[in-house]
């Protein structure tokens, strides 16, 4: 199994970043499929989850209103757009793949695959 996040890079505040993240060797469509994000000297946190069926989304308080995550099952690809982006949005980005229940999404222990990080640094 292997997970390919990507399209981190350094961005101004207040602007916008498109992070995917490809996966293989797995059934994609059974997956909750999900964003965390690690900043130095801090504990990974999540971010946000999609379910595969149902459409349902959770975001983290810090980001909802301004994080939109999105999949196309067909491409086995999991989306987060990110807008106002703010400087304690900085941290590595990661994806993550969980079978897992909606009330476990924001332990990252439940998570079984896990990307290997884009950086996103929002700074002027």
């Amino acid at each position: 199994v292997q997970l390919q996040a990507s399209g981190g890079g350094l961005v101004q505040p207040g602007g916008s970043l498109r992070l995917s993240c490809a996966a293989s060797g797995l059934s994609f469509r059974d997956y909750t499929m999900s964003w965390f994000r690690q900043a130095p000297g801090k504990e990974r946190e999540f971010v946000s989850a999609l379910r595969t069926s149902g459409g349902y989304a959770a975001y983290a308080d810090s980001v909802k209103g301004r994080y939109i995550i999105s999949r196309d099952n067909a491409k086995s690809t999991v989306y987060l757009q990110m807008s106002s982006l703010k400087p304690e949005d900085t941290a590595v980005y990661y994806c993550a793949a969980t079978l897992g229940v909606r009330s476990s999404w924001p332990d990252p222990r439940m998570y079984r695959y896990w990307g290997q990080g884009t950086q996103v640094t929002v700074s002027s």
